[in-house]
């Protein structure tokens, strides 16, 4: 058997054990749940791989002894069709053990602010948040919107959500940047076209043990929540404001009808912009590393135009152009996101 197949199946053992033994320890059953949910996974390709190539041995002896043309055919084509099998299995364990960042298997914090273009980048604000919401919908993911601010249009002038489920970081890390629309705005009577453009940030979210804040930097202030919530709406300060004071950064929570909700809430946003200002200071230090990057470096960095009279989307890193943008704004991002993905491991290998 494969060393790397052996090391995987007894580290499930181990992790397993672990959690058996871990049932006081919160955090701890929440980091290794997670590795393992993760090996369990690549542990079910080996023993499916290992299947398929018992069945390939079986049936190439059958062939080879068959003396029915009848049945050598039906034998040929069962052989074609495992090696099929065997081919894309292959290729998906091959992606699940190669090397990758640790934080890949993170939930993260999204982050989608209007920029230039009025209402008209509010609503395309909008259009991404949603895409993305269904994109996470498709994965099994779960959301929930920490923050927002709305403008008058309906779009969001600011909204910031939590993604949690399998692989999140992984595949949402390469959305960073800066997003451009190109589309003649509902409001627009003369049929013109606007540019309109909206910045993403996608952090990986950090467990409090991974990031520890002094409590003395921090500077918390409790006050009354505005916006939607019927007749109780701004009877109790529940909504949460944290400054971290080394950093001058301000989080503010207000969508929880509790305020420890709201607290915790802002505690994760904080956490998670700190360790990506954390990130962004050691990318700057390496240059050759950022080069290799695709799209998760400079949050200024235009990445996608999404050209709406031409139905088409080009993402820049790559020089890549997509078409049937319906389908892609409803959050079938897959094709987009397995380009980008080879592109960075070409990037790294050169």
């Amino acid at each position: 058997m494969n060393t790397t197949h052996e090391h995987i199946k007894s580290r499930l053992e181990e992790v397993t054990r672990e959690l058996e033994n871990a049932a006081q320890e919160p955090e701890k059953i929440k980091k290794l749940s997670r590795e393992y949910h993760e090996l369990k996974k690549t542990a079910d390709i080996i023993a499916a791989l290992e299947q398929t190539n018992a069945q390939l041995r079986e049936t190439e002896l059958m062939a080879g002894a068959e003396t029915d043309q009848t049945m050598k055919d039906l034998a040929d084509f069962e052989l074609q069709t495992l090696t099929q099998k065997k081919t894309a299995l292959t290729a998906e364990l091959e992606e699940r053990v190669s090397p990758k960042d640790p934080r890949d298997s993170h939930d993260v914090i999204l982050e989608i602010r209007a920029g230039t273009g009025g209402d008209e980048s509010g609503m395309f604000a909008a259009d991404l948040f949603r895409m993305y919401s269904r994109f996470a919908e498709r994965k099994g993911w779960r959301v929930t919107v920490l923050s927002e601010n709305r403008t008058e249009v309906g779009g969001y002038k600011e909204i910031i959500a939590s993604m949690m489920g399998e692989h999140v970081y992984g595949a949402l890390k390469y959305e960073q940047g800066v997003h451009r629309v190109q589309r003649v705005p509902e409001t627009e009577k003369q049929g013109r076209i606007h540019t309109s453009t909206a910045t993403v940030v996608i952090m990986p979210k950090t467990e409090e043990q991974d990031l520890r804040i002094d409590p003395n930097d921090l500077r918390i202030d409790i006050f009354r929540s505005g916006g939607k919530g019927g007749q109780n709406v701004n009877k109790v300060a529940t909504a949460v404001r944290i400054t971290h004071i080394p950093s001058g950064m301000v989080v503010s929570c207000q969508n929880e009808r509790y305020q420890h909700q709201n607290r915790e809430q802002a505690m994760e946003i904080l956490r998670a912009r700190l360790a990506e200002l954390a990130e962004e200071k050691r990318r700057a230090t390496a240059t050759k590393e950022r080069k290799s990057q695709i799209g998760t470096g400079e949050r200024s960095e235009k990445i996608r135009t999404y050209n709406f009279p031409q139905d088409r989307i080009t993402d820049h890193r790559i020089k890549e152009t997509w078409h049937n943008m319906p389908t892609i704004l409803d959050g079938n991002l897959d094709e987009l996101t397995r380009a980008l993905k080879k592109a960075d491991a070409e990037t790294k290998t050169t």
